[in-house]
């Protein structure tokens, strides 16, 4: 982990981008044979003029220079699109790659580290966040490199005609470059802000989305809709005020950089009139000069990306960095029974140590309840034993072994866990049941739901068992959503079956 947390963003982009790095590599070589084919243009063009200030009439090998212009802009514009279609294979693999190592980091921390995020912003970091830098990746590797080689090719080129001009034709690039220094004042605090900002309207959105029902019944509408607008109004504004700070400076900065005009043709007539540059010379300069820093704005143009990469790769590492159940990739022995002892358990949530030094045997085969007041710790102990949650001190073992000496594959296999507040995914409910056990047949979906007593109201549902439950299960009731988990719990058929308050939602028949 250590190593992890020392990798620079671009350690880590490409780190992720390491499968597919040949890919990227092609993408760049091609790019910057498009770049070349559309800097040879202006050699050409160049040669065109020398050629007719030199008396020539040759119409057809005027023509004839004149194609060639149009095939090697032609061929740039080929070259452009064969890149990019490689750049933008190997980036979308990369967004999966990304988005599924932080899925497998997710199952594999304590969810205590899950629940401290806001489901807000899991959701815009693992989509709209990740997918953010499609732009970055699939573009700025490739163009970035390409369009640095451009303005370098062009000033060697200018250094051969006339070194005087060549850095004449430069001159504006630095007093552009104080003015766009100065759209960075304050970049990082102004950039974190609007990152703030935007978390804040999705938690906000999502929180009101999701709470849309207890917002009715309340009238609380006005209130909460407030909240939402409110959020969505500072998103903006931190954006406007920004934009409102930079606005001189980009104005300046855009004006200045591309002028190169202003230097090299007041300094270029002075150096003709004073016969130190002849007129082929100057009139080649002019026409260089003008395609030496487009490119260079192009790679500017790149600032905001860049910051946005660092900002996401920030975020996902984050999760990558996170803390992990502290278990072994493969286990170290295997339990003897299914009994459960718990030796001198402690366990905190964040500094509050809420279980002190807890005992406990649970023999194999027997059925155990935990009774006791509400916040007395008794889903916390489920939990603990489910292997959702690392203990502070003390021990938990099954069948003799340390659950922390035990791989979570093998561990979730000898646990079937039924909480109070039971997940169903927006698919069939055949789906739903058949997670507690891959191979399922229908008929053993439907011996457990009979047992289970939620056969008889999914036959009659529209579908059946190819219903929809919808998003969370949405479209069932509270009782049948977890009658739907016992029987994928039952299903699984697990040594150990944990019921965290499982019938808290079912009728009591």
């Amino acid at each position: 982990m250590k190593n992890k947390k020392e990798k620079s963003v671009w350690g880590w982009v490409f780190d992720f981008a390491s499968i597919h790095k040949k890919l990227y590599i092609l993408s760049v070589v091609i790019s910057a044979l498009g770049v070349i084919c559309n800097m040879i243009p202006y050699f050409i063009i160049a040669d065109i003029i020398q050629n007719l200030i030199e008396g020539s009439r040759d119409l057809g090998m005027f023509i004839k220079k004149c194609l060639l212009i149009g095939l090697f802009f032609i061929a740039g514009v080929v070259f452009h699109n064969i890149s990019t279609g490689f750049s933008h294979k190997a980036t979308f693999h990369v967004l999966g790659n990304i988005r599924k190592r932080a899925c497998d980091k997710l199952a594999r921390l304590p969810l205590g580290t899950v629940l401290s995020q806001s489901s807000g912003s899991l959701k815009n970091i693992l989509m709209e966040r990740i997918d953010s830098i499609e732009v970055t990746l699939a573009h700025v590797i490739p163009e970035f490199t390409a369009n640095i080689l451009a303005p370098v090719l062009i000033f060697i080129y200018l250094l051969t005609i006339d070194y005087r001009m060549a850095f004449v034709s430069l001159i504006t690039l630095p007093v552009g470059f104080i003015c766009f220094m100065g759209m960075m004042i304050g970049y990082d605090k102004n950039y974190k802000n609007t990152v703030d900002k935007t978390k804040k309207l999705n938690d906000t959105a999502v929180e009101y989305i999701n709470g849309i029902e207890v917002v009715k019944v309340f009238g609380k509408s006005d209130s909460s809709y407030a909240k939402f607008t409110d959020a969505a109004r500072e998103s903006a504004k931190s954006f406007i005020e920004w934009m409102n700070k930079t606005n001189f400076f980009f104005t300046f900065s855009m004006v200045i950089m591309p002028s190169t005009m202003l230097t090299v043709l007041p300094i270029g007539g002075i150096f003709f009139h004073n016969r130190t540059l002849s007129d082929v010379d100057f009139i080649l300069v002019i026409i260089l000069s003008l395609g030496l820093i487009s490119p260079i704005l192009t790679c500017m143009s790149y600032t905001d990306s860049l910051a946005k990469l660092k900002t996401v790769i920030g975020e996902v590492t984050q999760i990558l960095n996170s803390k992990e159940l502290e278990r072994p990739e493969k286990s170290k022995s295997t339990p003897a029974d299914s009994s459960i002892k718990l030796s001198d358990v402690t366990f905190g949530y964040s500094e509050k140590e809420v279980l002190h030094k807890i005992n406990m045997d649970i023999k194999a085969g027997t059925v155990n309840a935990l009774v006791g007041p509400s916040g007395s710790g008794k889903s916390t102990i489920a939990k603990l034993i489910a292997s959702l949650w690392d203990i502070s001190g003390g021990s938990i073992s099954i069948g003799g072994v340390d659950i922390k000496d035990l791989s979570l594959e093998d561990y979730n296999n000898y646990i079937a866990y039924v909480s109070q507040e039971n997940f169903l995914f927006d698919g069939t409910v055949r789906e739903n049941i058949a997670m507690g056990k891959k191979d399922a047949t229908d008929e053993e979906i439907e011996a457990v739901a009979k047992q289970s007593g939620c056969h008889d109201f999914i036959m009659g549902l529209d579908n059946g068992y190819n219903t929809i439950v919808g998003s969370s299960g949405g479209h069932l009731s509270g009782g049948e959503r977890q009658r739907i988990a016992i029987a994928r719990a039952m299903l699984k058929n697990a040594p150990i079956v944990i019921l965290d308050e499982a019938t808290a939602y079912t009728d009591p028949e």
